[in-house]
């Protein structure tokens, strides 16, 4: 492993640009800051001009030779793609109003969902109209520097499950129209010309809650092309789910989960510590039981420690003195022992919502909490093995590793979840354990409800390979993408499941706009999924 980006080398770097953007005198140029005085100057600004101001000034192919020092964000799509949140207008939820929940349609958001949370803002802006948040966010991405011809979807607004159906099939179908550029007659015919549009769609989110993710929402939520599902459970505690005014029990959250994961769904769960009748160790425990309890065990995970905003049933409690949250002592304590026993094939999405702090009456409103969290493992000299805090782009990013592409290693972990058997098949490199790419290949339980499943079958439920995005059809040296490690890791999947598992049928749960790239390797659509006869 080697250091890169020495200072000198950086130096060399700036001056290569300033000449690309026209500056004259370079001798004195070492930083981005001293390229932008001088254009600045030159152009009689009193203001120093922004990232994107020098990105629109070079040539397409300075560009792209410039592209990883000027562009803003660069985690945004160190992941392998580019994220885009949509937002659904307001449903008030049927069950009522959890007593943590702010916004709904009394105060014209969401339910969940603040006006000050970039996202919102986003869709208030947009009159929660689909295609033009899109194009907004799309363009903004674009215009700081990031690829985006991979797009992952997160349709985001509360329980998307319980909203109309003529709703639901008329936002995904607008979604698929923006990324395609084309006004389609209908979804199926939206999903046909996503297949091929240059613009891919990589994968479409959906949230909602346990007790409306059964089969009948999972079967709808599959015709939409929907590949990865966030379900709120927030804790494992009927007591509290009574409390807090959930709607839904213990019971329907491992339902939930066995239903999705058999279907072939990528799994979000959100958790909430810090709700009334819960406590530290409580939380803790519910963290270990999650990771450790085959009817649970997610894929993906969202951290929200509660927080207490006013015009929320918890307000009031707090007022009456009948409720405290946790400090930010507290919290970042409780997540640090909970990331040390993070399996490695649990990737932790977020910690803490984009909540101004001027809505918070209580609770820890720290923006950086993850990066105190990570601060305190230092200090005890722990580790977190999660997806994130392994995978080969954000390394680069932060460490500026350079990675042997000669040592890499295929690894196998397996595990009972939800009645069925996962195996995660990771390709890692060896010096750094840096995490490459990996494949979730599932055997359902015998309560699997999909047609498509009988007999020997297993399902591939992710496919990811981590770096930064690169565009379809070109290469990047310093990128994972393209080279090869996602059809290599599919390979294995189908060896393990041929010669070791005596699986006769593959299905993958695939997004509409990656289906080209499997028929690619010998597969073809049956119903949802993408299948091959072993």
């Amino acid at each position: 492993m080697a250091q890169i980006n020495s200072r000198q080398d950086e130096k060399k770097r700036w001056k290569i640009l300033a000449e690309d953007l026209g500056v004259k005198e370079t001798e004195n140029i070492s930083s981005l800051h001293d390229i932008k005085r001088h254009i600045g100057k030159t152009m009689q600004r009193d203001n120093i001009p922004r990232n994107s101001e020098l990105l629109d000034m070079l040539s397409v192919d300075k560009r792209k030779q410039h592209l990883q020092l000027l562009k803003i964000k660069p985690t945004k799509s160190a992941s392998g793609i580019a994220v885009i949140s949509v937002m659904t207008k307001p449903y008030n939820c049927p069950h009522g109003v959890c007593i943590f929940c702010p916004g709904g349609e009394k105060i014209g958001t969401p339910q969940s969902y603040l006006p000050t949370e970039p996202a919102t803002m986003r869709a208030l802006e947009a009159k929660y109209e689909p295609d033009k948040q899109i194009k907004s966010r799309f363009n903004q991405l674009k215009k700081i520097g990031h690829y985006v011809d991979k797009v992952e979807l997160l349709i985001i607004g509360g329980t998307f499950m319980n909203l109309p159906f003529e709703y639901q099939e008329s936002f995904v179908k607008s979604c698929y129209d923006s990324l395609n550029g084309i006004k389609s007659r209908d979804i199926n015919h939206a999903k046909e010309i996503a297949e091929k549009s240059v613009i891919k769609n990589v994968g479409l989110s959906v949230e909602t809650k346990p007790d409306w993710c059964k089969q009948k929402h999972i079967d709808l939520a599959l015709d939409f092309g929907v590949t990865r599902i966030e379900i709120g459970i927030q804790t494992l505690s009927d007591e509290i789910y009574k409390k807090t005014n959930r709607g839904h029990t213990l019971l329907d959250v491992e339902e939930s989960l066995q239903i999705s994961k058999d279907a072939g769904y990528k799994i979000v769960v959100h958790m909430m510590p810090g709700l009334p009748g819960s406590n530290l160790q409580k939380d803790f425990d519910d963290f270990i039981t999650l990771f450790n309890d085959q009817k649970y065990k997610p894929d993906m995970l969202k951290i929200y420690p509660t927080l207490v905003v006013p015009d929320t049933g918890l307000y009031k409690m707090y007022k009456e003195g009948k409720f405290e949250p946790y400090t930010t002592e507290e919290v970042v304590d409780l997540l640090a022992r909970v990331k040390k026993e993070v399996p490695p094939w649990v990737r932790i999405m977020r910690i803490q919502r984009e909540i101004s702090e001027e809505y918070i009456e209580a609770g820890t409103g720290k923006g950086n909490i993850r990066e105190l969290i990570i601060e305190r493992m230092k200090q005890r000299g722990d580790k977190c093995e999660c997806i994130r805090c392994r995978e080969i782009g954000l390394k680069q990013l932060k460490e500026k590793l350079e990675i042997n592409k000669y040592d890499v290693e295929i690894k196998n972990t397996n595990y009972e979840s939800s009645g069925g058997e996962e195996y995660f098949i990771s390709a890692e490199e060896k010096n750094t354990k840096s995490l490459i790419g990996f494949v979730r290949m599932r055997i359902p339980s015998n309560k699997a409800h999909r047609r498509e499943i009988v007999g020997n079958t297993a399902i591939i439920r992710e496919l990811h390979v981590y770096g930064q995005v690169v565009p379809i059809g070109e290469r990047d040296a310093k990128s994972w993408q393209h080279k090869g490690t996602g059809t290599k890791l599919m390979q294995e999947a189908e060896r393990l499941a041929k010669e070791e598992l005596s699986i006769r049928k593959l299905l993958v749960i695939s997004a509409v706009g990656t289906r080209e790239y499997y028929k690619r390797l010998g597969y073809e659509l049956e119903g949802p999924y993408m299948i091959k006869i072993l």
